[in-house]
């Protein structure tokens, strides 16, 4: 590794399990003949679900290949979307409703998205979670003048139907929010924030224990079988039977769900961490403490860690699994680009997580025509809207949902010969990187 580039320290690892014990064995806690649900995946969703299920008097088991949280939920940026995320989604209502039915759309999709935050804050508080969070708020910078009047034109909507509390703040004043010169302006959104992934999953996981869910890492789920209550779930450690089963695994949706599997897209988001800087620039760099984020195709996000003393920096350096050999030196120029100031910072860590997208852009939630209740497809938001749409169907579950989230039950679309293998996914890259160029050139 490049010296110069690569701190001596270096792990490629999340800087996050820093702070959690990742590579011991989970709590061999033994495999119950029978549960109340089995939740197939340790991640956000799942365990959310299986806190929801708990405080309602069921007793569900989460299931786990790997060790608990080995996923996304630990390896994200720890950005909280308040509702502002879901864009793309809403462009598949255009041209086929009335003005005042677009609205009813709006409303429905960006209200119920925005419930995600609401969902995380009153959680950390009630369960007493220490993971740092805090409603910092977000700047998503503007790519290009075009950028910018379209972000304008969106805010609005934003604010009418996401409660999203956001400005736009153009170029001249750039430097309130970043100490770069990088960007045409942006937006500022303040409802959102920013939580440490790695203490709020373990704190997921101690409040599901508290509320009397198993929890089982290192057991692998396998053949699922109708029995006439319910189902009969083949694991690594035994057979164990349920009334229901929760398909919980996003951008980690293999073989056994196919179905589900070929509706997703799973593309590889890249993060990392750099060494302490001093902590005059450290200061400097993102005066507000806020999230920051981008509108080009090819995302990036970053931060501040929560001692305020590194950088977070995360993007599509590639949008596959690649070393991080490959992808560190692409996300490490990309922040010198808008920090020119921090050339000659070192990476300390640099780790991959699997985002999930849906082909419409949207969470979904669900059964299967097998009867397998599912949530997923994050669409990159998915600490807040896969923590709340796995609440909700730990709720549904229990029969206690006065009103089902609109995510719930919606078509959720594939493509004819997908089978869940992104093999155009470094095309897509290509062309993203080719508009961003050209957008910039015009620009």
């Amino acid at each position: 590794m490049d010296p110069s580039l690569f701190h001596p320290d270096f792990k490629a690892r999340p800087y996050w399990w820093d702070a959690i014990d990742m590579g011991g064995d989970d709590p061999a806690d033994a495999l119950p003949a029978k549960a109340d649900v089995v939740i197939v995946g340790g991640g956000l969703t799942g365990l959310n679900c299986a806190i929801e299920l708990g405080r309602g008097g069921a007793k569900p088991l989460v299931l786990d290949a790997e060790p608990l949280g080995f996923g996304a939920s630990t390896r994200n940026g720890g950005g909280v979307s308040g509702g502002n995320n879901v864009g793309k989604g809403l462009s598949g209502a255009k041209g086929r409703q009335s003005p005042e039915e677009m609205r009813d759309w709006l409303r429905a999709i960006m209200g119920d998205a925005s419930e995600g935050l609401a969902h995380i804050e009153a959680l950390v508080q009630r369960e007493g979670i220490e993971c740092h969070y805090a409603r910092t708020g977000r700047f998503v910078g503007a790519w290009t003048p075009k950028h910018y009047a379209g972000m304008a034109a969106k805010i609005d909507v934003l604010n009418e139907f996401a409660a999203a509390d956001a400005h736009m703040l153009p170029r001249e004043r750039q430097r309130e929010e970043i100490a770069s010169d990088y960007y045409y302006g942006g937006m500022v959104v303040n409802r959102t924030g920013k939580i440490h992934p790695g203490l709020y999953h373990r704190g997921l996981m101690a409040a599901a224990r508290r509320h009397g869910a198993t929890l089982l890492g290192r057991t692998k789920a396998g053949a699922l079988t109708r029995i006439s209550e319910g189902w009969r779930v083949e694991t690594s450690r035994g057979p164990v039977e349920a009334r229901e089963v929760v398909i919980a695994t996003n951008g980690y949706t293999g073989s056994l769900t196919p179905d589900l599997r070929r509706r997703l897209i799973p593309v590889a988001s890249h993060i990392i961490a750099t060494e302490e800087l001093d902590p005059a620039l450290a200061a400097s760099l993102i005066p507000k403490q806020r999230t920051l984020a981008d509108s080009r195709r090819i995302l990036t996000y970053y931060r501040m860690s929560p001692d305020n003393r590194r950088v977070i920096f995360g993007g599509r350096a590639r949008f596959t699994q690649v070393t991080p050999e490959v992808s560190a030196p692409i996300l490490h120029a990309m922040m010198l680009q808008r920090w020119p100031q921090l050339k000659g910072t070192r990476i300390t860590h640099a780790w991959t997580g699997n985002v999930a997208f849906a082909f419409d852009y949207l969470p979904h939630m669900g059964v299967t025509q097998k009867g397998l209740h599912y949530a997923m497809a994050c669409n990159g938001a998915g600490v807040a809207m896969l923590s709340y749409l796995g609440a909700e169907l730990g709720k549904k579950l229990l029969g206690k949902s006065n009103r089902m989230p609109v995510f719930d039950g919606r078509d959720f679309p594939t493509r004819p010969l997908y089978t869940g293998q992104p093999w155009m996914l470094p095309m897509v890259g290509n062309w993203y990187r080719f508009r961003d160029w050209l957008d910039r050139r015009a620009a």
